[in-house]
């Protein structure tokens, strides 16, 4: 099981998500809440992160460049 990991742009904040592997699956967390993990496969968080690279869910967050 590895460590949980934040953004470093996060900072020292307690405001993020955290991921970490556990028995080679992904974990991920809201630092405010650590006790709700989801877990899922690596392709699947690999698809979803794929996504979010290209934007495509940038209108969650309330801002979308360009816009």
């Amino acid at each position: 099981m590895t460590h949980w990991q934040k953004s470093s742009t996060s900072g020292n904040s307690n405001q993020c998500v955290e991921v970490r592997v556990a028995d080679g699956l992904v974990q991920i967390r809201e630092s405010e809440d650590p006790d709700a993990i989801v877990t899922t496969t690596p392709g699947a968080f690999a698809r979803w992160l794929e996504g979010v690279k290209r934007g495509e869910f940038d209108h969650v967050a309330g801002s979308r460049p360009g816009t």
